[in-house]
C-alpha cells in the first residue's frame, strides 16, 4: 500500500496516464495529476482518484515543454501535497513525417515534452527523496526507446534518450533507496496512438485500417493492444517493496516486438 506516499504523474487526465493514476489511488496513494483537457472531466477525474485513495488529490495544469512552469509545479506540489515519493514521467506527444519534411517546431515539442520533461522533473524529486531515504521514479518509454520506427525520428530519439537517462539516474541514486525504471510498452490504443494512424496512414500512403493491422499491430507477435491496467500493475509492483532490487531496467511490455 502507498498511504501517505505522494505520486506524481505527468500526462495523467488520459490514457497511459489516468490508467496510472487511478492503479496508485486504489493503493491508497496522495495524487498529483498533470495534463489537458475539458475542465469538468478533469475535475471529476481528480474527484474520483481523490475518493478511491481516501486522501487528496489535485490538479496541474503544467505546460511539460516549459522548464520554469516545471520547476513551479514541482514547488507547488511539494507546498501543496507535501515531497514527492513517487514520480511516474508520462507525458508524450507524437508527430508522424518523413524526416526532410519533419517540422522543427514539432521537433522541438516533442524533444521538450518527452524527454527533456523528464529531467527537469527529475532533478526536482531526487534531493527529498535522498533526505527520506525512499523513492521510485517510473519513466513510461516505449518500444521506441530500444527499436525504430521510420517517420517518427524526434520520438524515437526522445525515447532512447529516456532510456540512457533512466540509467545513468538509477547509478546515480542507488545507494539512497530510490529505484529508477522504465517501462516501454509497445502500441496501446491510447488517444496519442488513435491520433497518429491518420498522419501514418498519409505518410505511407495506405489506409488507417492497413495502419491498425499491418503496421501497428504487425510489430507485435501477440497481435494485440498492450492494455493500460496491465502497465498499471506493472507500475505498482515497481513501487512496491518487492521490486527494491530493480533499478536502472527497462521493461519491455510489448508482446514480444522487441524480442525479434
Amino acid at each position: 500500500m502507498l498511504k501517505g506516499k505522494v505520486a506524481l504523474i505527468t500526462g495523467s487526465t488520459s490514457g497511459i496516464g489516468l490508467g496510472i493514476a487511478t492503479k496508485l489511488a486504489e493503493m491508497g496513494a496522495t495524487l498529483a495529476i498533470n495534463g489537458f483537457g475539458d475542465a469538468d472531466a478533469i475535475e471529476q477525474i481528480v474527484t474520483d482518484l481523490s475518493k478511491t485513495s481516501n486522501a487528496p488529490a489535485k490538479y496541474y495544469p503544467t505546460d511539460m515543454s516549459d522548464a520554469t512552469a516545471i520547476d513551479k509545479m514541482m514547488a507547488d506540489i511539494a507546498n501543496d501535497l507535501g515531497p514527492i515519493d513517487i514520480l511516474i514521467n508520462n507525458a508524450g506527444i507524437q508527430h508522424v513525417s518523413p524526416v526532410e519534411d519533419f517540422p522543427t517546431d514539432k521537433w522541438n515539442a516533442i524533444i521538450a515534452i518527452n524527454m527533456s520533461s523528464v529531467f527537469h522533473t527529475t532533478r526536482n524529486v531526487v534531493p527529498a527523496m535522498k533526505s527520506n531515504g525512499w523513492g521510485r521514479i517510473i519513466n513510461i518509454a516505449s518500444a521506441h526507446s530500444l527499436v525504430a520506427s521510420p517517420f517518427k525520428s524526434a520520438y524515437v530519439a526522445a525515447k532512447h534518450g529516456v532510456g540512457g537517462f533512466t540509467k545513468t539516474t538509477a547509478l546515480e541514486t542507488a545507494t539512497h533507496g530510490i529505484t529508477v525504471n522504465a517501462i516501454s510498452p509497445g502500441y496501446v490504443l491510447t488517444p496519442l496512438v488513435s491520433a497518429q494512424i491518420p498522419d501514418t496512414a498519409q505518410a505511407r500512403g495506405i489506409s488507417e485500417e492497413e495502419v491498425v493491422r499491418d503496421v501497428l499491430l504487425a510489430a507485435q507477435p501477440t497481435k494485440e493492444f498492450v492494455a493500460i491496467d496491465d502497465i498499471a500493475e506493472m507500475v505498482a509492483f515497481l513501487c512496491g517493496n518487492a521490486a527494491k532490487g530493480i533499478t536502472g531496467s527497462n521493461v519491455s511490455m510489448d508482446g514480444g516486438w522487441t524480442a525479434k
